[in-house]
C-alpha cells in the first residue's frame, strides 16, 4: 500500500514530539503546515496529502453526498493511514505524538483515534462530522480539544456535542470550545489550540 504524499519539517530531534495535521477538503499537505510550525516551534510536522479526488478536491475519504459517507471506503482509508502515522511514529522516539485535523481532516484524524487509539496522544478536531456511531475504544489518559461553531451548516451541534461525550465516555479528557459562526475557522479556535497544546 502506498504512503500518502506528504511534506514534513521542523525539529530534527527523534524525541521531538510528532505533530500530525489534516488538511480539509481541497485543500493540500501546505494548508496548515506553517500554522503547525508557528503552534509547536520544537515538533516535528508531518502533513498528509488526501488522496482522494472529488471534482478536484482532494480529501481522505470517499462520500457519496454531504455529510453521507462511504463507510467501506472510510474503513480502507483509516487502516492506510493508520499505517502511515505508525510508520512516521518508527522514525524517531517522539515524547508525544499530537493531531491536528480540520474538517475532512478532523474526521479522518478521529476516525483513526476509533480504530487505532493508541497512536495518538492528543488530537485537535476542527468542525469534525461523525455521522455514525464509533466503536468503542480505550481513550483513557488521551486529550482532545474539539473545535466548532454553533451555527455550522455541515456539522450539526448536536453531532459535534455527540462527540466529545464519546470521547469522555471512553476515558479521554474531551473539552468543547464553541464559537458563534458556522464552519470557517476563526482565531478564537486559534486561541483555544495554542492553550491546549501548551498544557501538552
Amino acid at each position: 500500500m502506498a504512503d500518502y504524499h506528504f511534506r514534513t519539517g521542523g525539529s530534527a530531534d527523534p524525541k521531538a514530539p510528532l505533530f500530525l495535521v489534516f488538511h480539509g477538503t481541497g485543500g493540500d499537505e501546505n494548508q496548515f503546515f506553517e500554522l503547525a510550525g508557528q503552534l509547536l516551534p520544537k515538533a516535528r510536522i508531518v502533513a498528509p496529502r488526501g488522496d482522494v479526488s472529488e471534482g478536484g478536491a482532494l480529501r481522505y475519504f470517499r462520500r457519496t453526498g454531504e455529510g453521507v459517507y462511504d463507510m467501506a471506503d472510510l474503513a480502507e482509508r483509516v487502516v492506510k493511514m493508520s499505517a502511515f502515522v505508525a510508520a512516521r511514529r518508527a522514525e524517531g522516539t517522539p515524547s508525544a505524538v499530537i493531531g491536528l485535523g480540520y474538517s475532512n481532516g478532523a474526521n479522518i484524524l478521529a476516525a483513526v483515534q476509533f480504530a487505532a487509539p493508541q497512536l495518538f496522544d492528543a488530537s485537535v478536531l476542527m468542525h469534525p462530522l461523525i455521522p455514525f456511531a464509533p466503536p468503542a475504544a480505550d481513550l483513557t489518559g488521551k486529550k482532545v480539544l474539539i473545535t466548532a461553531g454553533q451555527r455550522d451548516p455541515m456539522a450539526p451541534a448536536a453531532m459535534t456535542q455527540r462527540l466529545q461525550d464519546y470521547f469522555v465516555a471512553q476515558g479521554a479528557d474531551a473539552n468543547l470550545a464553541w464559537h458563534a459562526g458556522g464552519h470557517e475557522l476563526r482565531n478564537e479556535e486559534l486561541v483555544h489550540t495554542q492553550a491546549f497544546l501548551a498544557t501538552l
